[in-house]
């Protein structure tokens, strides 16, 4: 286990022992969101991050020496993480730069990077002695709990999520067996409706942000880009924001690595968001703190990124800033059509809030954000197939032809395949 320093609250550098607080630092409420901080020096003397490779363990516990749980603490057993790295020389042509990559986090057990987030915060659960799990989501962390659940027999998963998410996002969670709320509100209503529940029932809140070893979870997916990369880093990670929880993973795995020692420089983050939704790129705009942030109406078919009050906030612009990084938004017809842009150039279908990340890259490289010198790496956070209604707007309907050899050639010659 990674000696835990301390937790830090993010606004008003507050400090307590690992048992001391839950969630959120209580002098600042919600938005003082925790550090998990290390004894890097002790990490340092202890591991050998090319002994990581030996190991034989491909998935996101190979690095569990640099997670807060106990060696010895039960895991989902369902493979989380270890995630493909595919180079795509066609998007890097297509944005006119160095070198691209696409980590395909759809590839998750229930198809999100949030199973990352899932799988740490569940095995936290077992080591309080705690049995029952909820979280508010828009679907995804929702999949990804319920799913992670399912596979260790002695929890119980409670489910608030929208009764707008898609159909197959809720489908996967009534499959999965959870206690499945489907509030007749936003996801930001959900989420407070969760937070009370789990307070009042004594219930361990998996809630985005506002639960520190989500970030933890997350932050796995900085580790494996950097190995998968032989130790370093990108010049720039492209990722879709909504909650701001993944960015604040992404810095807190970058910066982890930097703190050993094992990469030598810091990627600038891009943060996308949907025009939509957008609290955190106006803030960012305006140089506004985390505490000047108010609430704003959410409205994007990105619903993964929807979110009213950016419950990460506070670490996810400290991310954008502290890298040199920046945030840049994208339309819903954007979005849309980066749905088959991104999977004809990468092979890669990625949901509209994944594809989100795609259309941030090519508005960063149309307005120089990106120049022909950097290497991107960008992060699908999520599967095409959970929103295949998105995906069927985004994409012509196809050639319909009769049961007929002539009528094949002629549709194909019409095509120009023959």
């Amino acid at each position: 286990m990674a000696e835990v320093k301390e937790l830090r609250c993010v606004i008003g550098d507050c400090r307590f022992a690992l048992d001391e607080v839950r969630y959120t630092c209580p002098a600042h409420g919600e938005a003082g969101t925790l550090d998990i901080l290390y004894d890097y020096a002790a990490l340092r003397a202890a591991l050998d991050r090319d002994a990581l490779a030996a190991s034989r363990v491909n998935n996101c516990w190979r690095y569990k020496a640099l997670l807060p749980l106990a060696p010895e603490s039960i895991v989902p057993p369902l493979h989380v993480g270890w995630t493909p790295l595919y180079e795509s020389p066609r998007i890097a042509q297509r944005l006119g730069l160095r070198r691209v990559w696409v980590k395909d986090d759809g590839a998750n057990p229930t198809g999100s990077l949030k199973d990352r987030a899932s799988a740490l915060v569940l095995s936290r659960a077992l080591e309080q002695g705690l049995r029952t799990v909820a979280t508010a989501s828009t679907g995804n962390a929702a999949a990804a709990l319920a799913g992670l659940g399912a596979s260790l027999p002695a929890v119980e998963i409670v489910i608030f999520v929208p009764a707008a998410a898609p159909p197959a996002k809720i489908a996967q969670l009534l499959v999965y067996g959870a206690a499945v709320l489907l509030i007749e509100g936003s996801y930001d209503e959900a989420f407070d409706l969760c937070l009370r529940t789990c307070a009042a029932q004594g219930w361990y809140s998996r809630n985005t942000g506002v639960n520190p070893f989500t970030t933890e979870g997350k932050k796995t997916v900085a580790l494996e880009i950097a190995e998968q990369l032989n130790w370093r880093a990108p010049d720039v990670v492209a990722v879709s924001v909504g909650d701001g929880s993944i960015i604040s993973g992404i810095y807190k795995g970058f910066s982890d690595l930097l703190e050993l020692g094992w990469i030598e420089t810091m990627p600038r983050l891009l943060g996308v968001q949907a025009e939509g939704s957008a609290v955190l790129a106006k803030a960012f705009g305006a140089g506004l703190a985390a505490g000047e942030i108010q609430r704003e109406a959410a409205s994007t078919i990105a619903d993964s990124i929807a979110a009213e009050l950016p419950r990460d906030r506070a670490k996810a612009l400290r991310a954008v800033r502290r890298t040199g990084g920046q945030f840049i938004t994208v339309s819903d017809a954007a979005i849309r059509a980066a749905i088959p842009e991104f999977a004809q150039l990468s092979g890669v279908f990625a949901e509209p809030a994944a594809a989100a990340a795609y259309a941030g890259a090519r508005q960063a490289a149309h307005d120089g954000i990106l120049t022909s010198a950097d290497e991107l790496c960008i992060v699908s956070t999520g599967n095409g197939l959970k929103d295949v209604a998105r995906a069927r707007e985004s994409v012509a309907g196809g050639i319909r032809v009769a049961a007929e050899a002539a009528a094949v050639n002629a549709a194909l010659g019409s095509a120009g395949l023959l």
